[in-house]
């Protein structure tokens, strides 16, 4: 006679099972980590706090570069935190990315006009286009021109870790290009406010122009904010139309990827679950950018308070700090040197293009 299973214990096995779906390996292997990942993010909203023109997102990236570099604690972080410093890196990534949705209004977006959402669709395509392009002319290995170009076109480190997620792209090629883009997203906001009278911009023109050309929300409102706040406010409007584009990219890079393998695996014998060469085929749109798309959706409705929004804003640059910090830790300097030269050379030519060609659009559509 079967036994009736215990509805506690059956709960309680299910939520065990959600945790390690969610949170792969046992959770006491992962707990260093997080708390390393955690205290990293922590100590970097201090340092921007006492220092206001230091970035956070740069003091995250810094200090878990250095942490896995300094004899006292490199060991710790490529050993007993590895695997919870990844988890950080990957699904608190994905999280982030869909907080990241809750930033956006489909009314404030139409409140700018067809013209100017025109002017972003192109400037995110030739940037995207152009620096992946660039990228593999100039020798970067692995998909560092994919995630470079991505963290230009949209928005810096949420589009790397987007891309990265969807593609699984590794680790060390994900940390080596939110190094170059987070660099030159920083040098942004010190370098643009210097042109906006040289090149002839009002206000409108210049927050529209940062809008359009600089990776990060939060280096869009430093760099804005110089020029008061109608430039801040055009400036989140048209980076809130390139974050929105972050959902077909992701599907157009997963499509093409799995093009690619679909051709792979017509030259090549199928292993015997008949994936071909490269394995198991990617989501067409990863669950986590459907949630993004959700969460436009969501905060499109007006549903959610002032107060709710904020507290989702918070809760998403926790997450994002937590996700850089654990990126940070997979720089290898000594790897990193032999490319950072190239690496470099497109990130500097990608700005140039991104500023350039964002300018040109600014100047057509108003």
């Amino acid at each position: 006679m079967a036994v009736a299973e215990d509805p506690i214990v059956a709960t309680s096995t299910s939520m065990r099972a959600s945790c390690r779906r969610t949170f792969p390996g046992s959770t006491t292997r992962i707990v260093p980590g997080l708390t390393a990942a955690s205290v990293g993010a922590a100590a970097a909203w201090a340092v921007h706090w006492a220092v206001p023109a230091v970035p956070a997102l740069t003091a995250v990236m810094v200090l878990g570069v250095a942490a896995a570099h300094l004899p006292v604690v490199r060991d710790g972080m490529r050993g007993v935190a590895r695997p919870g410093l990844s988890v950080a890196s990957k699904r608190l990534m994905r999280l982030a990315v869909v907080l990241l949705g809750a930033n956006l209004s489909l009314r404030e977006l139409r409140e700018v006009g067809l013209p100017t959402l025109v002017m972003v669709v192109g400037v995110v395509a030739v940037t995207f286009i152009g620096t992946w392009w660039l990228g593999h002319r100039i020798g970067l290995h692995g998909d560092q021109p994919l995630l470079i170009a991505s963290g230009y076109a949209i928005c810096g480190a949420s589009a790397i870790g987007a891309v990265s997620a969807a593609t699984g792209s590794d680790e060390d090629d994900a940390a080596a290009s939110l190094a170059v883009v987070t660099l030159c997203g920083t040098l942004a906001i010190a370098v643009l406010p210097l042109l906006q009278h040289p090149l002839g911009l009002d206000d409108l023109q210049f927050g529209r122009w940062v809008g359009a050309s600089v990776h990060d929300v939060g280096q869009v409102v430093a760099t804005a904010s110089t020029a008061g706040p109608l430039a801040v406010g055009d400036a989140i409007v048209v980076k809130m139309m390139r974050i929105l584009l972050l959902a077909p990219l992701v599907a157009v890079v997963t499509l093409s990827l799995r093009r690619r393998r679909v051709l792979y695996a017509n030259r090549y014998v199928p292993d015997s679950a008949g994936n071909g060469l490269h394995g198991k085929r990617p989501a067409l749109v990863p669950v986590f950018v459907i949630g993004f798309v959700a969460m436009v959706g969501l905060r499109s409705t007006g549903w959610l308070s002032e107060g709710v929004l904020v507290g989702m804003e918070m809760a998403q640059q926790i997450l994002l700090s937590t996700a850089l910090f654990g990126l940070g830790t997979a720089v290898h300097l000594p790897t990193l040197t032999r490319t950072g030269g190239r690496a470099a050379v497109l990130g500097l030519s990608a700005w140039i293009v991104v500023a350039g060609v964002s300018y040109a659009g600014v100047l057509v559509t108003t």
